[in-house]
């Protein structure tokens, strides 16, 4: 394995054998725990979701996207129907992220889907903003169809920073500087302006790549006619 990197392998199916062929697999940390997700799976599996995620509990401390938050009354939806905030969400919405989308913290694949974020992935950009936005093209067909959130099976999401350092070391930090009255580089702040510089790359990479692609067809190009079905659409 490259240096600093470590693989951490969840076995779903309890089938960790099948890996010890590889030379890397003695070096993972393999995880297995069996019938744990087959609820979550069955849910995805028939309803032909390609790329999923759990739901995130009301309750959590760090909610980004209304569209993960979880539908108590529901097992699982595609989209989001709420008009407050600056990102309005209509039945005619027809992409990211009031359907058609899942954020990048616990998303799910199915091998296909996967084969082809795997590619989106960029490896030296490192806090993956403006990634989520885009999975929808791998959702091997209509995103608004193929990609959902489980609300049956979901999880808590703790906002807690994980950058520049543990969360006792930073508070030691910034407890100091204030008792010094010293000038110091707040993290939070320089992480926030990486992700933005780090967002504005990525697309401008989408950009050249379809650019340079003669070929390519966005087949979610937003069109300016009203659709007087959306409101029936699946949720």
């Amino acid at each position: 394995l490259a240096e600093n990197f470590t693989i951490a392998l969840f076995h779903y199916d309890g089938k960790m054998n099948e890996w010890w062929d590889l030379d890397w697999s003695n070096k993972a940390i393999h995880i297995a725990a069996q019938n744990q997700t087959k609820w979550y799976l069955d849910i995805v599996k028939s309803e032909g979701l390609e790329i999923s995620q759990p739901a995130l509990d009301p309750n959590s401390t760090e909610i980004h996207h209304r569209i993960t938050i979880r539908k108590r009354t529901k097992m699982f939806h595609r989209r989001i129907y709420d008009t407050r905030g600056s990102t309005k969400c209509y039945g005619s919405s027809m992409g990211p992220p009031c359907t058609g989308f899942v954020e990048g913290m616990a998303p799910v694949f199915s091998r296909s889907a996967w084969r082809c974020a795997w590619h989106l992935i960029q490896n030296d950009l490192v806090h993956g903003w403006g990634l989520d936005m885009k999975l929808g093209y791998c959702a091997q067909g209509d995103r608004t169809e193929k990609v959902g959130v489980v609300d049956s099976e979901y999880v808590v999401h703790q906002g807690i920073q994980t950058l520049g350092g543990s969360s006792a070391d930073k508070a030691r930090k910034a407890e100091d500087a204030l008792k010094n009255h010293s000038r110091s580089i707040d993290t939070r702040v320089e992480i926030r302006r990486q992700s933005t510089h780090e967002l504005k790359i990525f697309k401008d990479r989408w950009k050249k790549a379809v650019f340079k692609d003669p070929n390519w067809v966005d087949p979610y190009v937003q069109r300016s006619w009203f659709n007087p079905f959306s409101f029936f659409r699946r949720t």
